[in-house]
């Protein structure tokens, strides 16, 4: 029987409260950074944001937890992740108690855009796998933008309009006596193809689960549902493990580029149970989230967008800020190395993103150096951090100001409400939050 054990970011549990065996266990995945799990094939293990790297801010190098002969220490993810039978839950420190944790919720709602409020909110070992279908018609809908996913298929026939490869055994089989029909192979390149199936059989598993309403969250969700549905007539319930084994291999394709993370979603949508509950030896199993990058993601979506803030985007090189001009040094070494991008910034603002403790204002070195750099670049006047935190109260501190060239750098903290008796009400004071943030942040500019 699997034990779970239930904590949250960057806590603690005592090394004396785990089990010999899971204490064992879980020294297999302790003190390995994410892109050594992601790199040793473990294709059970699902991290958020799939691009580790795009903002060079150590995602990829942290670790899922640390241990040693006195703790185990958790940082900056959330989620699930197990091994062979033993399991831990990592919710975020703004949940109320061991069961909700309305806060991740609400991120997830916001990055994903899922526009539900009357679904199960629960990080419970039994629930935690729900959130790969929260994000199902997230990267549907980002994988049928590039249109549907085209492949050479293999189609045995038989009849009188020969057009392909002739085959003999099928061909003695079904055509013995001689009735003027031939068997033969055609390969055609067409929609109906095993990774369609596959999602195919996603959706259906979806729909007759208690969270079929997710496929009907937008217009464009209910069209691309209805057009994988037309494009896959030969879809049959019974085929459902041949196409699990046909799709044991990710996609690569230069253009269905997005595909590939839908592939891999399906399939532990439709495998979680086996994920949790299978017996193979040393198997990770799990799905995370960045906290720092889904507080950042979330922070732009709900508040800093509409303040006019842009949010450079690293891994596609597009919204950064530059070191040098241009005109004053060769431009490949500008290109390649000399540009940064800050979290969030406009004409006269940088903001920095930061989803640890800075209740206290106590900012790390590297982080204020970070701040300063970007201000001086860009000559702006504005600068600072912004983090969530516990206490009720929208915290707008006034750092300092700078010497040398000046600017003021605040540290505003952003209310996380953990007393809220259920999501909705969770939901009106997090809007109520967000409106007074822009205004204190419009008012900063």
């Amino acid at each position: 029987m699997s034990n779970v054990y239930k904590t949250y970011d960057y806590s603690q549990i005592p090394i004396t409260q785990l089990r010999d065996k899971d204490r064992e266990n879980l020294s297999k995945i302790a003190n390995f950074t994410i892109r050594n799990l992601c790199e040793n094939n473990n294709s059970n293990l699902l991290i958020f944001s799939q691009q580790l790297d795009i903002h060079h801010d150590g995602i990829a190098d942290s670790y899922i937890f640390t241990m040693d002969n006195q703790k185990l220490q958790t940082g900056d993810l959330l989620g699930f992740i197990g091994i062979n039978d033993s399991q831990i839950t990592i919710s975020t420190r703004f949940s109320k108690n061991d069961i909700e944790d309305y806060f991740l919720h609400y991120m997830l709602q916001k990055v994903f855009h899922i526009n539900l409020l009357d679904l199960q909110h629960s990080i419970s070992n039994d629930r935690i796998f729900d959130f790969l279908t929260y994000m199902f018609p997230f990267y549907l809908k980002r994988a049928l933008k590039q249109g549907l996913y085209k492949k050479y298929t293999t189609k045995n026939c038989n009849n009188i309009n020969v057009k392909g490869t002739i085959n003999i055994s099928n061909h003695i089989k079904n055509n013995t006596p001689f009735t003027g029909k031939i068997a033969y192979r055609i390969k055609e390149y067409n929609c109906d193809n095993d990774l369609t199936q596959l999602i195919r059989h996603t959706i259906e598993y979806i729909r007759d689960s208690y969270m079929s309403a997710i496929l009907q969250t937008d217009a464009d969700t209910v069209a691309y549902v209805s057009q994988i549905c037309n494009a896959t007539p030969s879809y049959d319930k019974r085929a459902l493990n041949n196409i699990l084994i046909k799709n044991r291999n990710p996609i690569f394709h230069p253009y269905y580029t997005e595909y590939r993370i839908l592939q891999k979603l399906c399939i532990q949508i439709l495998c979680h149970k086996r994920l949790k509950y299978g017996v193979d030896n040393n198997r990770i199993y799990g799905l995370l989230f960045s906290g720092s990058w889904l507080w950042e993601e979330f922070i732009h979506k709900t508040i800093l967008k509409e303040c006019g803030f842009s949010h450079p985007q690293n891994r596609a090189r597009k919204g950064g800020i530059y070191l040098f001009n241009k005109n004053e040094a060769d431009i490949n070494f500008v290109v390649s190395r000399c540009k940064r991008y800050p979290d969030y910034f406009k004409e006269n603002f940088i903001l920095d993103a930061k989803y640890k403790h800075l209740d206290n204002n106590r900012i790390d070195r590297n982080d204020m150096h970070q701040i300063i750099s970007y201000m001086h670049v860009e000559k702006a006047n504005i600068g600072g951090f912004i983090y969530p935190k516990s206490t009720m109260d929208i915290m707008v501190t006034k750092l300092g100001d700078l010497r040398g060239f000046g600017g003021v750098i605040y540290n505003i903290g952003v209310p996380i409400p953990q007393e809220k008796e259920t999501y909705a009400m969770f939901s009106l004071e997090m809007t109520n939050i967000q409106e007074e943030l822009k205004r204190k942040i419009l008012d900063l500019s």
